[in-house]
């Protein structure tokens, strides 16, 4: 793997690019459709694509089509020579080249997340195994690292049942540092955060958090417009 590989799939959609808006939403909640994450995800990358005429909006719903955790297979494979992979290698290693394709064709990424645990949900987790991939989206260079997937805007909708902006829960969010991480290692850097947050403090708080959102979200769409 190596420059070239990252050429193959970057060049046609840097084409593209300049002739159209394409936005990739990435939601994840094992809720569904009932999830603040997801809707609120939705609602932003839906509104944004209505405000760019002829956008592409790609859904990759990892609920509804959870992907297999990687295993033997995608760490031997993408290491081994096509030409020299095995049927299982060479399937594992196709599922990451689109999902990698996936987000390369987006400029502009939305990505819903419910806290689970304090971290993200595992199929999210999974995805990014896949797409955090040395030589496509990032690669060492000089003793450092360099996030390969750059130029792109991403909007990160977080939600969770306490308060996790501020202390004390704050050193317990363990979701939005580890996603803003794996996203600047691969270059996406630019970043706007919308947190969905404290429902579980009985009905009054809930309708302040949810009118919080909907009062950034709102403050998203004017930066973007």
């Amino acid at each position: 793997m190596g420059n070239q590989v990252l050429l193959d799939y970057l060049v046609p959609f840097l084409a593209l690019k300049k002739f159209m808006s394409h936005i990739l939403l990435v939601i994840s909640s094992p809720r569904g459709s009932e999830a603040l994450s997801t809707r609120y995800a939705t609602q932003l990358a839906k509104q944004l694509a209505a405000r760019r005429p002829g956008t592409t909006l790609t859904v990759r719903d990892l609920a509804a089509a959870p992907l297999n955790h990687i295993g033997e297979a995608y760490v031997v494979g993408r290491a081994t020579p096509p030409d020299a992979r095995t049927a299982s290698q060479a399937e594992a290693v196709q599922l990451a080249e689109s999902l990698v394709a996936e987000l390369a064709a987006a400029d502009t990424i939305v990505i819903g997340s419910a806290m689970i645990n304090f971290g993200p949900p595992t199929p999210l987790k999974a995805w990014f195994d896949y797409v955090t991939w040395p030589g496509v989206t990032f690669r060492y260079a000089g003793g450092s690292v360099e996030g390969l997937l750059k130029g792109k805007k991403v909007y990160l909708v977080t939600a969770s049942g306490g308060d996790f902006s501020k202390a004390p829960l704050a050193a317990w969010d363990y979701q939005s540092g580890y996603l803003k991480h794996l996203l600047g290692f691969i270059g996406l850097t630019d970043i706007e955060h919308l947190r969905v947050e404290g429902m579980a403090y009985g009905p009054e708080a809930a309708q302040a958090a949810l009118a919080s959102a909907d009062d950034a979200l709102q403050s998203l769409l004017k930066q973007a417009a």
